[in-house]
């Protein structure tokens, strides 16, 4: 049985005035062929909302965008006449086109690897073992970067999906090419959660579009249950600054409302730059002058060297050769510098390791190496 579009966009008005947050009283109306039954359940995502329906039809809407899709079971009814807005996608979704490197570590955490077909990375770019070892072993083949996709290999492998992050609105006509050869495009906005938890629910959405809803809560209640015995501690009273030198003398840090500046705060420390906010645009990331770095982070009692940006640093002196005042803060002068490793932003669903991880440096000051996962000292 096929649902109508009047059924349909009677069924859409009503859905759309629960589509504001986890949480709302508002029902939509039942109809003759799809009936609302809940809302799905976030804790800390503000960026997506899921609306579910009998039958297992879930619709999945992204912030900002407004963007639906309609995640459809395989052997569900077709739903005819839907508003242009809707993406139907139909179970399973498969030989995905993945571009946000951030959501291969939650499909890996699904057990998912196989959904994906291609990748916007190439191997050399990846961290995480498994997925080096899928791309050398070509069960998943790069495809081109966001900017510059391969669509003849893309098509003729059956794309299902395309996932993508924000950097895509940089050049919409790729998009809509993608699109236009019926290939649907997902623009995640995980990056744009403020908490970390937050982010790692968005396990949840892919548990939707893959059918692991089950699993999906599993692994993210795991994570959320590894960090509650950290937050019910007192804040330790250590300062930190995150941060990292850029080839012309800049620091890069974060801005005060960033998740890694919550990190540090959850870990039970206090970040020292918390006061920088938005400055009129969306990056997480502020580069200051090397004096006003050095007035803000002289006197913090831990410093954490970012090493996705310009890599990995093996000596504090790699540092102080570029910036010699470092040898002036507190962190150096105490032996409290550290570095992440470069795995970190890729292994998006474990990020409650680096809030222990960080925890155990504050209360322990030098913790075993064996015990860290994200963290390596550096002398």
């Amino acid at each position: 049985m096929k649902i109508t579009r009047n059924q349909f966009l009677k069924l859409i008005s009503a859905a759309a005035l629960t589509l504001t947050g986890c949480g709302s009283k508002a029902q939509p109306a039942n109809t003759e062929s799809l009936v609302f039954s809940h809302h799905y359940k976030l804790d800390y995502a503000q960026q997506f909302t899921a609306d579910c329906y009998e039958g297992g039809y879930t619709m999945l809407t992204i912030a900002e965008s407004d963007a639906r899709f309609l995640v459809v079971p395989e052997d569900a009814a077709e739903v005819d006449g839907l508003p242009a807005d809707v993406t139907v996608l139909r179970q399973p979704v498969e030989n995905i086109y993945l571009v946000s490197t951030s959501v291969m570590d939650l499909l890996l955490h699904l057990d998912a690897l196989d959904s994906v077909a291609f990748s916007g990375t190439k191997a050399e770019g990846w961290y995480l073992p498994a997925v080096q070892q899928a791309m050398e072993e070509g069960k998943i083949a790069y495809a081109g970067k966001y900017s510059a996709p391969d669509y003849e290999q893309i098509l003729a492998a059956g794309c299902r999906l395309a996932i993508e992050n924000t950097m895509i609105l940089h050049t919409p006509e790729v998009k809509e090419q993608l699109e236009h050869f019926g290939i649907p495009v997902l623009v995640e906005r995980s990056s744009y959660e403020s908490d970390p938890l937050a982010r790692m629910e968005w396990i949840k959405l892919y548990g939707i579009l893959l059918g692991r809803e089950e699993q999906a809560e599993q692994v993210f209640s795991a994570q959320e249950t590894a960090v509650q015995p950290i937050l019910s501690q007192k804040p330790t009273g250590k300062s930190c600054a995150f941060f990292s030198l850029t080839t012309n003398n800049l620091a890069t840090v974060r801005k005060g409302s960033d998740y890694v500046a919550r990190m540090i705060e959850m870990a039970g420390g206090s970040y020292v730059f918390a006061d920088l906010t938005d400055n009129g645009n969306s990056l997480a990331t502020m580069n200051l002058p090397l004096e006003d770095f050095y007035a803000g982070a002289k006197d913090a009692d831990v410093l954490i060297y970012n090493s996705a940006i310009e890599g990995m640093i093996a000596s504090v002196s790699q540092l102080t050769e570029r910036f010699p005042l470092l040898n002036e803060f507190k962190a150096v002068q105490n032996g409290q510098v550290w570095c992440t490793t470069q795995s970190l932003f890729q292994q998006s669903m474990e990020l409650a390791d680096l809030i222990v991880d960080m925890n155990r440096v504050f209360t322990k000051g030098t913790p075993a190496a064996s015990t860290l996962k994200f963290l390596t000292h550096v002398d």
